[in-house]
């Protein structure tokens, strides 16, 4: 759990961890410098469960860097990990609804992420995320992050990966959204829990990412699309891919190559090239967006 500022709503969180029907957990909480109540609110709830919470300081370098620096500092046998907000609601049955989707005989990487409910608990308003119906890979994973940080698990085999990658890559913009390149870049498998969601997605003006819901927040993000925002973040992405080359598939190797290329190719060029990729977004609006973008060279 990446931890700043968080006291105003961290017990709820807390307690929602403390009552997973899965018992057997255990909770690294990393502080990035908070002026709050943030630690005691942690001290107090580790005194509760002895043994099964630790306290770390961050990096003092963001949300994305505070997870990373948690991914580094795993153990060699951390084995399955979530990623926790520290303002969200988890059901109890969330630990144990990934463990059961990611408990598979073979070795191989996989991550398990899921739908979330959007949650306003000032305006006592709660509504499901949309399903993912497209196939979770390296083709999405270029333009569009589906992989929320807060229903994120990584099998063993996953957090293995995550943990040599960290330690190769630079800053990223998201530590979910490089996430899910890794995985997908690397070979490993992303499943997509279109069932009913199990958390609640606090939001409020303090998301450090937030949903992005309505029509202000979508004019904003279109704004930052055309000052190149979308662009950059998927450059720092590609870098960090780059720092971990040999890691990845020969498949994978290539279709970033190609992409890379095609992102700097020029008009009707540029276009065609993308459209040769088959990099593609989940929802159809998303997607036209998407090549609004390329249409003017903001991907």
């Amino acid at each position: 759990m990446g931890v700043w500022n968080g006291a105003a709503h961290l017990p709820v969180q807390l307690d929602s961890i403390a009552r997973q029907s899965h018992r057997n957990w255990h909770l690294i909480c990393s502080d990035d410098g908070s002026t709050d109540d943030s630690t005691g609110i942690l001290r107090r709830f580790a005194s509760d469960h002895p043994g099964q919470v630790r306290l770390i300081n961050g990096p003092g370098q963001g949300f994305s860097q505070n997870f990373m620096s948690m991914i580094a500092a795993l153990s060699d046998d951390a084995g399955y990990v979530c990623f926790s907000d520290q303002d969200d609601m988890w059901h109890p049955r969330k630990v144990a609804q990934a463990l059961k989707r990611l408990q598979v005989s073979d070795s191989r990487a996989r991550l398990y992420c899921g739908r979330h409910h959007y949650w306003y608990p000032h305006r006592g308003y709660c509504a499901p995320s949309a399903k993912r119906l497209r196939p979770c890979g390296l083709q999405n994973a270029l333009i569009e992050n589906v992989a929320s940080g807060n229903t994120i698990m990584l099998n063993p085999a996953a957090t293995a990966l995550a943990r040599q990658g960290v330690l190769r890559t630079g800053l990223v913009f998201a530590h979910d959204w490089w996430l899910y390149l890794l995985i997908t870049a690397c070979g490993g498998e992303v499943y997509f829990d279109n069932d009913e969601p199990l958390i609640w997605y606090r939001q409020h003006d303090a998301n450090a990412i937030g949903a992005g819901r309505g029509w202000a927040m979508q004019t904003q993000r279109k704004i930052g699309v055309l000052k190149g925002l979308f662009r950059n973040r998927v450059q720092s992405n590609l870098d960090a891919l780059n720092a971990v080359n040999d890691m990845l598939t020969p498949q994978a190797r290539r279709l970033i190559a190609d992409f890379a290329a095609a992102r700097q190719s020029g008009g009707f060029e540029r276009l065609r090239a993308l459209r040769a990729l088959g990099a593609y977004r989940q929802g159809w609006i998303g997607h036209l967006g998407y090549w609004g973008a390329a249409s003017i060279g903001r991907v």
